[in-house]
């Protein structure tokens, strides 16, 4: 449904972000109808005006927008482009922002929108430029990662914040979990009488999150250095996929009910053991211009953590991530425990592949697949690994879905906080983060293209890790299944 008016001001409009996702989602979301009465008021440290912030805006557009711009919809979203020179400050700021809301028109205040694509050590001075501006009331702020590198700078930077804006006017963002599939989460465990029973310690033996991801860093190791793998992506991504994966029913589909049971899950999870840690580095990462020859930054990381609750005592979730490793993915994979096999002969196969899995894709284009033991045709009792999956794109709706930023930005502007962190959530995980953080394990090497170090299979031994797959999806265009 169409939102309120509203003015969006884009700080780093002219970034990299900007260029490959603000820009085009703004016009998406514009073309599509869900902000149809939006200004968008660039501004950053490059020198523009409002022509060439334009051009600016219709290039990047151009080279990455996912979708057919329709030229009449451009020629009505550039009419409500706006820059803000940086150097007039808040006064200027403030100006630019007004002349875009009464070139709206309409009755009343317009609600605004602060997207902070700056790096994080920037993110303050803009929090005190738009209170020098009075941009404050009626106004959501977005605010990107890392969101503190500990608990000490986390609290620091939540104080500093609380002191111009209150808990619910800020959106600590989290691109990675994308609606769809956190609602799919949802509606998964929630509404099927087949799983929810078992959706428990008494029979699921682990469960996996892996996010491997095939690119490397060659844009961005200087911002790397200073975060690495685990703060980078473990804190703001796998963590929250770990919360929607275990939390406990909510009381109503709705941002606080939600918000609510993620951060029992955080109050509920063990200290992170140094020793149930891997850390790794992917060779050629310290010839990179801007890493020190004898950098210890992850790039790569695995662990065990636990949920110490009623529902998951003893149940360990092992998490991956890194960069350069064999392939992309997004999933979450649920190993249920195995039966007594005391019936089977020997030689049967029962339980020569592992326990039975349901497995989540997260992909652009969402799966599902469940894993089970069935008897192969012929005579005698032997048994092989059998699948049935489940592709979202069979449902017609499936091209409507927004892009992560676009969902995001369209959430923010709703107030709807579902996807996006507390304070209290943020400072839980570097609370149980910080013995990881004050004793790391050693960094291991690794080969771009491989799956990590070693250590990892040592890690969830006895069991394996899902990635990669032993069986192909049955669409040959999609991913290994």
């Amino acid at each position: 449904m169409p939102t309120p008016p509203i003015t969006v001001v884009l700080f780093g409009a002219t970034g990299d972000l900007s260029k490959r996702k603000l820009l085009p989602g703004l016009l998406h979301l514009f073309q599509t109808g869900l902000l149809r009465d939006l200004q968008v008021v660039g501004t950053s440290l490059d020198h523009h005006d409002r022509d060439s912030f334009v051009e600016f805006a219709r290039a990047a557009v151009d080279e990455f927008a996912s979708f057919e711009v329709k030229e009449d919809d451009w020629k009505e979203f550039e009419k409500r482009l706006w820059w803000a020179a940086w150097e007039t400050g808040p006064d200027g700021l403030k100006q630019i922002v007004d002349d875009a809301d009464a070139a709206a028109g309409g009755e009343g205040p317009r609600d605004r929108l602060h997207y902070l694509s700056v790096p994080p050590k920037a993110a303050l001075d803009v929090v005190t430029i738009l209170k020098e501006a009075d941009l404050v009331s009626r106004s959501r702020i977005i605010m990107e990662k890392p969101f503190g590198v500990d608990l000490t700078s986390s609290k620091a930077l939540n104080k500093q914040l609380h002191k111009v804006f209150k808990e619910d006017q800020i959106f600590r963002i989290d691109h990675f979990l994308g609606k769809e599939a956190a609602q799919n989460i949802l509606a998964f465990r929630f509404a099927n009488g087949l799983f929810e029973p078992i959706w428990h310690r008494n029979h699921i033996d682990h469960i996996q999150i892996d996010v491997p991801e095939s690119l490397g860093l060659e844009q961005r190791a200087s911002f790397y250095e200073s975060t690495g793998a685990y703060r980078d992506m473990v804190v703001t991504h796998l963590f929250q996929v770990l919360a929607f994966t275990a939390m406990e029913p909510p009381t109503a589909l709705e941002p606080f009910a939600i918000s609510e049971e993620k951060n029992k899950v955080f109050r509920s999870m063990q200290a992170i053991d140094p020793h149930d840690v891997v850390r790794g580095q992917y060779v050629g990462y310290r010839d990179i211009e801007g890493v020190a020859r004898d950098s210890e930054t992850e790039t790569f990381v695995a662990l065990k953590c636990y949920v110490d609750n009623w529902r998951w005592a003893g149940v360990p979730f092992y998490l991956r991530t890194g960069k350069r490793l064999a392939e992309g993915a997004r999933i979450i994979s649920i190993a249920f425990r195995e039966p007594p096999k005391s019936m089977f002969p020997a030689g049967s196969g029962v339980g020569d592949h592992g326990p039975d899995h349901l497995t989540f894709d997260l992909a652009d284009q969402a799966k599902m697949s469940l894993s089970f033991y069935g008897k192969k045709p012929g005579p005698g009792m032997q048994l092989q690994k059998l699948s049935m999956q489940f592709a979202m794109r069979d449902m017609g709706w499936a091209g409507a879905v927004l892009e992560a930023y676009e969902r995001l930005i369209y959430d923010a502007v709703r107030g709807d906080r579902t996807l996006f962190t507390s304070s209290d959530g943020i400072e839980r995980l570097w609370e149980i983060s910080q013995p990881l953080l004050d004793n790391p394990p050693v960094v291991r090497p690794y080969n771009p293209g491989s799956w990590g170090p070693n250590q990892i299979h040592q890690l969830i031994a006895p069991f394996a890790w899902r990635l990669p797959f032993e069986r192909q999806w049955r669409d040959p265009d999609a991913s290994a299944s």
